[in-house]
């Protein structure tokens, strides 16, 4: 494949440089603010650019007929228009706010543990995440990912970043630190005892691998994906 990447940060240089070792071919590095490149010698784009330019760069990508993958979390406001422009233009996108294989797996297991607390109204859910202190997005999409997917299979009505005085809202806490990739903690905590299940990403490797793994799936598809449909997980 030919691979146009929207942002050349650290994930971009781990996604080159796995790509690479898969035989792909990196034909485009865009930074914020270029304007002149012809996206159409790629075959697919990946996006891990930021906030402020991912809806710009998915939709050159849709509009250009070029699939593309995005990892880049804090716009999603705008992900119902760029659905909506992918169907309309017969493209591909396919969004995560994690790639990691892990995290994936790690996002089933949360589903179902909500599902297994659901009548166990004595214990409160708590999500704390800690990041790089460059993660410009608090809470992390992950994090959102989590609290949207136990919300859906418990009883909860929404989430806050920090303590909220409503037992129905999922308290996330984002911390900041140095040189860490990524931690996740799911906990249920009651007066009596805790459960917790955690996900620790140990560097940057298992991102990059996994949106590679996507473009390559995505390459000669239509509609709108996620990595559960990488995954082939019902």
């Amino acid at each position: 494949m030919k691979i146009a990447l929207f942002g050349y940060g650290k994930m971009g240089k781990v996604i080159e440089k796995i790509a690479i070792e898969r035989g792909h071919e990196i034909v485009l590095k865009i930074e914020q603010g270029d304007a002149s490149y012809n996206l159409k010698i790629a075959d697919v784009a990946i996006d891990f650019s930021t906030p402020t330019a991912a809806v710009s760069n998915i939709t050159k990508a849709i509009n250009c007929q070029i699939p593309v993958v995005c990892g880049t979390t804090g716009w999603l406001e705008a992900f119902e228009s760029i659905k909506s422009l992918c169907h309309t233009k017969n493209g591909a996108f396919l969004y995560a706010s994690n790639f990691s294989l892990g995290m994936n797996l790690f996002f089933e297991l949360n589903r179902k543990l909500a599902q297994v607390m659901k009548p166990y109204g004595e214990y409160s859910m708590g999500i704390e995440e800690i990041h790089h202190t460059q993660k410009q997005d608090a809470p992390s999409g992950t994090s959102i990912t989590l609290a949207e997917d136990a919300i859906k299979e418990n009883e909860y009505t929404g989430w806050s970043l920090g303590q909220s005085l409503d037992p129905k809202q999922i308290c996330i806490e984002a911390k900041r630190i140095e040189n860490i990739p990524g931690t996740h903690s799911v906990s249920y905590d009651s007066k009596i005892d805790s459960i917790e299940i955690k996900h620790i990403a140990k560097n940057r490797e298992g991102f990059g691998l996994g949106a590679v793994i996507a473009a390559e799936w995505l390459l000669g598809k239509t509609g709108v994906f996620s990595m559960k449909d990488v995954l082939n997980i019902k």
